[in-house]
């Protein structure tokens, strides 16, 4: 499960006291948001520092993995802060979020993530609005990946889609706000 606040700005690193609470009521791994602000990926040195910050406390209470990106001003993926967080969160496991989405060339993009040690999936919904709308670049990142980072499609997958999603990318895992069904 991935914890994050704010879903309606779609997704911030939730407080610290609500990581516990999780931890706490549920006993299955939990995937924990790195995202100091809703709109761009682009982060400041002082919001780097607090993604730092929210990540050692994620170590400290035992998440199962953490959930981050990052861009440059020119929409490209800045590999150097992607890969100072990824080193920090070791040996937790990492998640490239949607931020892919938004550079120019998501198959470069995904290329370079290949070189960061310890990134274990990219949360992807092919550059488009919907995972089904994205299914072609999906389909080659999976493709591209050959399983060195597991390619997670997302983007309004739910629990009335998920078959036929998977039966056109045939990936191994996805994510989606409702596809266990209806949040309360």
């Amino acid at each position: 499960m991935e914890l994050c606040a704010d879903l309606h700005l779609e997704g911030l690193t939730p407080p610290e006291d609500l990581i516990l609470k999780v931890l706490k009521e549920l006993h299955i791994p939990i995937r924990v948001m790195i995202r100091p602000h809703a709109g761009n990926f682009l982060y400041s040195e002082v919001e780097i520092i607090e993604m730092k910050k929210a990540i050692i406390t994620c170590k400290k209470l035992g998440v199962e993995g953490v959930v981050f990106g990052a861009l440059k001003a020119d929409k490209t993926l800045d590999i150097d802060v992607i890969s100072i967080l990824t080193k920090l969160a070791l040996p937790l496991n990492v998640v490239i979020h949607k931020a892919i989405d938004n550079t120019p060339d998501l198959l470069k993009a995904l290329e370079e993530l290949t070189g960061i040690k310890g990134i274990s999936a990219v949360l992807t919904s092919g550059g488009a609005e919907t995972a089904f709308l994205g299914r072609g670049v999906l389909k080659e990142m999976i493709k591209t990946s050959s399983n060195r980072i597991e390619i997670m499609p997302a983007g309004k997958i739910n629990s009335e889609n998920l078959s036929e999603i998977h039966n056109l990318l045939g990936a191994s895992a996805y994510h989606g706000k409702q596809i266990v069904g209806k949040l309360n």
